[in-house]
This record gives structure tokens, C-alpha cells and sequence, in this order.
């Protein structure tokens, strides 16, 4: 059981990490390829670079969530192995278990950082662009 949560909630968490870095990289090669002057309408604009953000977002909010859920379950495991081996109990068994029980909320937080960071960078970077598709559609007129 043990094994189910440490591998299931880290696997997730690195998924998670995985999908906002691949993310992240597909929206700035975007950024670095997209000419404002070939939008004629500012939300079609805005739809186009807005692709993947909200999902980049989620991570960012939910990981730590997920982190703690992997931490929740290793503690209530914790307790229910002290609860078989009452008469068998090893102060420094319990410790390890609850120092490992916090991994995962370690790992979501080390997935959640990064992710919020990401996706603050990227919308400064729809703001930049949609100010410049404002300047360019200024022009025009």
C-alpha cells in the first residue's frame, strides 16, 4: 500500500511536471512565431495565444493539493501500522514514516513553483503581445 501511494502520487506529480514543461516550451516557440499584424481581430488573437494556460494554472494550484493527499494517506498508513504493532513499537520507525510521509508535499510543491512561475511569465508575454497587436491595429487606421 505503501508503495501505491509514494509511486502513484510522485508519478502523477512528475506527469504534471512534465506536461507544464512540454506546455510551456510549445507556447514560446508560439510566442517566438506569431506576427500580430496577421490578426484582424484582437480575440482571435487572444484565443490563439491563450491556448494551454489554464491547464499550466491547474498544475500550479493543484499540485500542492495532490502533494498533500500523498502526505494525508502516508500518515493515516503510518498510524494504522502503529495500530498493528502496539506492543512492537519503534519510536524511530515512526519517525522515518512520517519524514517520508512529507515527500509528497514536498514534491508538489516542487511541481506547483515552477508552474505558477511559468505561467506568470507566459501571461506577461499574452499581455506583451496583445498590447503590440494594439499598437499594430492603431497604425493601420
Amino acid at each position: 500500500m505503501k508503495n501505491i501511494i509514494d509511486y502513484g502520487i510522485i508519478g502523477l506529480l512528475l506527469f504534471l511536471s512534465f506536461i507544464t514543461f512540454a506546455f510551456a516550451i510549445e507556447r514560446l516557440l508560439f510566442y517566438r512565431s506569431i506576427k500580430v499584424t496577421e490578426y484582424r481581430n484582437r480575440t482571435a488573437m487572444e484565443l490563439d495565444i491563450m491556448k494551454r494556460l489554464p491547464t499550466i494554472a491547474s498544475i500550479g494550484t493543484n499540485a500542492p493539493y495532490i502533494g498533500l493527499l500523498g502526505t494525508v494517506l502516508a500518515i493515516i498508513l503510518t498510524f494504522y501500522i502503529i495500530g498493528e504493532n502496539q506492543n512492537n513499537v519503534d519510536p524511530g520507525e515512526i519517525m522515518k514514516h512520517l519524514a517520508l510521509a512529507l515527500k509528497a508535499t514536498a514534491a508538489g510543491l516542487v511541481v506547483a513553483i515552477p508552474a505558477t512561475v511559468i505561467y506568470n511569465g507566459l501571461l506577461s508575454k499574452v499581455d506583451t503581445l496583445l498590447a503590440q497587436w494594439d499598437i499594430a491595429n492603431d497604425e493601420r487606421k
